[in-house]
């Protein structure tokens, strides 16, 4: 790694430095600059009028589809309540809309994602979990992964008695490339404590999944 100069967060080619890896990052200039070698590379001019602001735009918009690198989805869940008034049930939302990118083509797999979890003496803000889901989205994914550590996290942070969660998407890798079968959809669950244990509670939450 370059000797950091100056400013701490960059190196002398503009890197900027990535404290959760320990790494720098490229700069925006050698993202763009990808991006055109893609752009010649699949057979197009990136100095025609068309495609000259191209590598830009993608940069923005790659900053957008993976801004879950740079957000801490346990410190998202941190605060939580426990002024509940005796509740003891399901917390569920359900038909969260999900957006992520398949690891292996970078093409995107969309969906939406049911998630439960059981109390045990304290709640968190709805829009938190839905947040947890959309950090996690916004990184390179395979759907199997992602289900197990949106899971994996909630279990970790609030403690809860159980958690279910079920993501029903459809991958274009699979749609658009390859075998090219439209209307397929892929579906990954994960289940602990009460929803793993209790059949009962595993049929509850399938139920409210589908809105019976």
């Amino acid at each position: 790694m370059d000797a950091l100069v100056n400013d701490p967060k960059t190196d002398t080619k503009g890197r900027e430095y990535d404290p959760a890896t320990g790494k720098t990052r490229p700069s925006r200039e050698e993202a763009e600059a990808a991006v055109r070698t893609l752009i010649e590379w699949a057979g197009d001019d990136p100095n025609r009028e068309g495609l000259l602001d191209t590598p830009k735009r993608v940069a923005r918009a790659y900053e957008e589809f993976f801004a879950g690198y740079d957000e801490d989805p346990e410190e998202v869940l941190g605060r939580t309540f426990e002024e509940v008034e005796g509740y003891d049930d399901i917390v569920m939302l359900r038909d969260i809309r999900l957006e992520t990118h398949c690891e292996h083509h970078m093409v995107p797999i969309i969906g939406k994602a049911h998630v439960a979890y059981f109390p045990d003496g304290k709640v968190v803000g709805i829009s938190k979990l839905a947040r947890v889901i959309d950090i996690y989205a916004k990184r390179l994914q395979t759907q199997e992964t992602m289900t197990a550590q949106i899971a994996a996290t909630f279990e970790k942070v609030l403690k809860p008695k159980g958690v279910a969660i079920l993501v029903d998407a459809a991958h274009q890798c699979m749609t658009t490339r390859g075998v090219k079968k439209p209307g397929v959809s892929c579906i990954t669950t994960r289940f602990t404590g009460v929803f793993k244990e209790d059949r009962e509670m595993e049929r509850r939450f399938m139920e409210l999944c589908r809105g019976v």
